[in-house]
This record gives structure tokens, C-alpha cells and sequence, in this order.
């Protein structure tokens, strides 16, 4: 058994809000913050000061995310859009209506035009803004809420998906039916994630039956 200590950088702050979720900007000192109160907000964690923050919705913000080459921040909400901001001005790009129920996670593809949302409707779908944000795919095989979303780092083409109906699921970016399936854990399984150790790459979930895997 190994032990490790960690500790704390910096501890921000953020007064009457629910944080609902977290991203860090790759080069600039930011972390981005969705907010219950359907805020985003920016943080500088050097300054230990925010930055910029923003009304996106009067619903929460589940998830949000940096499109780093587009300088652009991507939210999504329980009100069922996703919302599209310039975050040098605030400029808000577009808006839609992109599930109909709760989204509650979004993948950004490293270098294609792609973001992968994943709602409580139970399905997964495939945005292309460079095709003035079509849909240009539907994932469907999980029968219960769908959690979250993770592109695979190493092959890009493929993403896994973590649902309440207790199961992972892998993709092709370009099929709308599942790879694989994943069983393993008693209860819904609410996060995923890949991660590499030894030159072999690995996914690592977590679930409601108090166990990650």
C-alpha cells in the first residue's frame, strides 16, 4: 500500500455558488468554472483574482469547456442548449438547442472541429461548428442518463462514455452504435476518464456503488 501527501496549491473562493464543474486553460493561468447559478466564471490562479465571469443561463452550468484554438468558451446547460462565447470580448457565437433533456458533459476533439455532448436523454451527439454547428452524429445504446464523455487521448477517433445504467461504452466517432460495453460496477457509473501508466493506457471510472475502477 502506498501512501501519498498532497498539498494545496490555491483554494479559490467563489461565494454562493455551486461548482459544477472545472477546466484548465492549457497555456494561460485560468481555470474555468461552470456555476449552478448558470455563471462562468474565470479565474486566474496565480492572482488568485477572477478574471472574467459571464451570465450564460438562468439554468445551471453542468459543463463548460476551453476551445483553445477558437478562443472560445463552450457551456452547457440543464435548459437543454449549448452556448458558444468568445472569451477576449464576451462575444456570444451561437446558441441551440441540442438535447431534450439535462446535458451534462462535453469533449472537445484536440485538433478536429468536433465537441461530443452527452445528456439525460440518454444519447450522445456529435456538434461540427466548422459546419455551422451540425449534428453530424447520434450515439445510442445507453438506457439511462449519460454522465459523461472523455475523447481518448492516444486515437482520437474513439471516445468512452460513462452512464447511470452502470455500464461504459466505447465509440467510433463516426458510427452511431457503441464499440463495446464495459460492466463492471453495481450502480450508475457517473465519471470516465483514460489515463496512461507503464506505455499502457487504461480507463479509470467511478461510481454510485462507492467504488472506481
Amino acid at each position: 500500500e502506498h501512501t501519498t501527501s498532497l498539498k494545496f496549491e490555491h483554494t479559490f473562493v467563489q461565494n454562493c455558488e455551486r461548482v459544477k464543474s472545472v477546466e484548465l486553460h492549457p497555456t494561460e493561468p485560468w481555470v474555468l468554472l461552470g456555476l449552478y447559478s448558470g455563471t462562468v466564471s474565470i479565474w486566474n490562479y496565480q492572482t488568485k483574482t477572477e478574471e472574467k465571469s459571464f451570465k450564460v443561463s438562468e439554468s445551471p452550468v453542468r459543463s463548460a469547456k476551453f476551445i483553445v484554438r477558437e478562443n472560445w468558451i463552450i457551456a452547457a446547460t440543464d435548459d437543454k442548449y449549448i452556448r458558444v462565447y468568445n472569451y477576449e470580448n464576451m462575444e456570444k457565437i451561437i446558441e441551440f438547442e441540442a438535447h431534450t433533456d439535462y446535458i451534462r458533459s462535453l469533449a472537445v476533439h484536440p485538433f478536429l472541429p468536433y465537441v461530443v455532448s452527452a445528456s439525460d436523454d440518454q444519447v450522445l451527439k456529435l456538434w461540427n461548428w466548422k459546419k455551422n454547428w451540425s449534428c453530424d452524429e447520434t450515439f445510442e445504446g445507453h438506457s439511462h442518463y449519460v454522465m459523461q464523455v472523455a475523447v481518448n487521448p492516444k486515437d482520437p477517433s474513439i471516445f468512452a462514455s460513462a452512464s447511470l445504467d452502470g455500464t461504459l461504452k466505447i465509440w467510433n466517432l463516426d458510427s452511431s452504435a457503441p464499440n463495446f460495453t464495459l460492466e463492471g460496477h453495481l450502480k450508475g457509473v457517473n465519471c470516465v476518464d483514460y489515463f496512461e501508466s507503464n506505455d499502457k493506457q487504461y480507463l479509470l471510472s467511478g461510481s454510485d456503488d462507492y467504488t472506481a475502477k
